[in-house]
């Protein structure tokens, strides 16, 4: 890993045995692990900390990985999710990605293949701090916990969905968010009505980022939108 800090990994696993086995082989990687092995504590310890990927089991006392999930998206709409499960039912890995997973791995697997597949992960997304605050965007400043625009002393609070969707845009500034990732992440489905409420907001958030016209919201051939941004 070429990270000046080791990655962060949220581990929410209620077996015991393999959660410790699973804790070690990623600490001996040079991963940091913070677990949890009961899902009721899952959103509070998550809130706690700051973290780069998450790894879920689905099948938890009292709450399970998904609804988990879902708590996550609603505070980080970026992050990474990986669900891990004895499930291979097409419906819960459907439901899986639907709440905003990035991959789904069925027990029993092969740590390796985990490891890989959490490096891809991290890879695709570039290096970056997923408890990051505050963001320049031109002549804003973006305040993502307190879903603020501020520019030249005028403040513009931002609703959930308007902050978690210029998050990710800013998080991946002058290359192309796939229209479907960003509606899996924000909305959890890609439906033609969810689509037609993105179309919504990037149109408010063109508005909102128009008074510095050396920003631009592009629309990618229908595929997707490109925050662009002076470099």
């Amino acid at each position: 890993m070429n990270s000046q800090k080791p990655i962060k990994i949220f581990l929410v696993e209620d077996d015991l045995s393999f959660g410790s086995v699973l804790k070690s082989y990623l600490e001996l990687n040079d991963f940091t692990v913070d677990w949890v092995d009961d899902g009721k504590y899952a959103v509070d310890r998550y809130r706690k900390g700051e973290f780069d990927i998450c790894i879920l089991d689905v099948m938890l006392p009292h709450v399970d990985g998904f609804t988990i999930a879902n708590e996550i998206r609603s505070i980080n709409a970026v992050i990474p999710i990986i669900f891990l499960t004895a499930k291979k039912l097409k419906e819960d890995v459907l439901t899986g990605y639907g709440v905003g997973g990035d991959d789904y791995i069925t027990k029993p697997f092969d740590t390796d293949i985990l490891l890989a597949k959490i490096k891809a992960i991290i890879s695709r997304r570039g290096p970056h701090d997923t408890g990051r605050d505050i963001y320049t965007i031109g002549k804003f400043e973006f305040n993502t916990k307190l879903r603020t625009l501020t520019a030249n002393g005028n403040v513009k609070k931002l609703s959930p969905k308007e902050s978690q969707l210029l998050e990710m845009l800013v998080e991946n500034s002058n290359e192309m968010v796939r229209r479907e990732v960003a509606l899996k992440k924000i909305w959890g489905t890609d439906d033609y009505f969810t689509a037609r409420s993105m179309d919504v907001y990037i149109t408010k958030l063109r508005k909102i980022l128009s008074g510095d016209p050396t920003l631009n919201i592009k629309n990618i051939h229908g595929s997707g939108f490109q925050l662009v941004v002076p470099e």
